[in-house]
């Protein structure tokens, strides 16, 4: 990562609650942000993404702690003297100003004269492709295209940080998937540094340089999305990145880097860096539904299981398999020649070592 240009440190935020009474809404949370990262604050409603977000921006002071940006503490600036653009859930657009208002408001603003606002307005709308949409007013234009002139606004200013809340919340499922490949192709061409929210994993995979998976007001993991998808260091964390099954292991002998692990009665050989095992200890093994593979009969190395369940999607199959007392869920990406398993069908499991993963508890 570059140097940060973005710093959290020790940030601590609550609230009144008229029936909670005084809520933590972000609990201890330090971060840094690279200079032209694009880092997604990633969690479930209530987590305290939002807030995080919003005290970068100076809309919210913290408690106890420091938020700087380009290596200036500006906990106590203003937010307009914060350098900062913001794409907001609801495009926050001023329904009686046409499209070139709405992007020229904040040079009018800053007293830019009429030549420096007609030429940056233009180029900040052709960079988020809506050329020829000045005189367009909010209400004859589209989700996806009111988001783009939301965009064309907080960029127009030059701004040394972006902070999107949310931004794809409101639009549906085909539209949200091209305008979050707008926004990130928008922020790799002027490399602004950025933090976007969204509590949708997908979303996050697919835009972000890091996410920070954030729960109860804490970050549980920094990371790309490649480490928390193969290397999540808690439960939350691999549930909230995909799927995963959860079933127990004991520890049969374990040195530095690796463990012994037996899993429904059969042993596997589990890297687990960083931990501390010792033999006989009981553990939880992580393994994505993806990983687990189903074939027609039981044979060595394998272990049996019962489908319960199955779900036929097209390109893949769900099935929820038993295996000693213990559900596991499976999906099957198909092929031409792929067998498809029928409920209360008796099949093989097999786990491969190195898609197992030890839970640190």
């Amino acid at each position: 990562m570059n140097s940060a240009h973005i710093g959290l440190n020790n940030i601590i935020k609550t609230f009144q609650h008229s029936v909670k009474g005084r809520v933590t809404a972000v609990d201890d949370v330090s971060l840094e942000v690279g200079q032209g990262e694009l880092l997604t604050l990633l969690g479930p409603s209530g987590c305290g993404k939002s807030t995080t977000l919003r005290m970068i921006a100076g809309f919210e002071v913290p408690d106890s702690g420091r938020v700087s940006i380009a290596g200036k503490d500006v906990t106590a600036v203003m937010p307009n003297r914060r350098n900062i653009g913001f794409v907001f859930q609801n495009y926050a657009l001023f329904p009686h100003l046409n499209v070139f208002e709405n992007v020229a408001y904040g040079l009018r603003v800053k007293g830019m004269s009429g030549g420096e606002i007609d030429h940056a307005v233009h180029e900040a709308l052709d960079l988020v492709a809506l050329p020829g949409y000045e005189r367009q007013f909010p209400n004859q234009m589209s989700g996806g295209e009111q988001q783009r002139v939301a965009l064309a606004r907080a960029i127009v200013i030059n701004p040394s940080v972006l902070l999107f809340d949310e931004p794809l919340s409101n639009l549906d499922a085909k539209l949200r998937v091209k305008t979050r490949g707008e926004i990130r192709r928008v922020q790799r061409s002027l490399g602004t540094t950025s933090i976007y929210v969204t509590h949708d994993q997908e979303e996050a995979m697919a835009i972000s340089d890091r996410i920070a998976v954030m729960n109860q007001g804490r970050i549980e993991q920094v990371a790309t999305a490649e480490e928390l998808y193969f290397q999540p260091v808690s439960e939350f964390v691999a549930g909230f990145i995909g799927k995963v099954n959860k079933v127990g292991g004991i520890v049969e002998s374990a040195d530095t880097e690796t463990a012994t692990v037996t899993v429904f009665g059969h042993p596997y050989r589990i890297s687990h860096p960083g931990l501390s095992l010792a033999s006989k200890q009981t553990v939880d093994v992580l393994v994505r539904p993806q990983f687990v593979q189903i074939v027609p009969s039981v044979s060595e190395g394998h272990f049996a299981g019962t489908v319960v369940e199955k779900v036929f999607l097209g390109e893949k199959i769900e099935y929820t398999i038993k295996a000693n007392a213990e559900l596991l869920s499976v999906s099957s990406a198909q092929q031409f020649d792929r067998q498809i398993f029928n409920s209360q069908q008796v099949v093989g499991i097999v786990l491969h070592e190195s898609t197992l993963r030890i839970l640190d508890n």
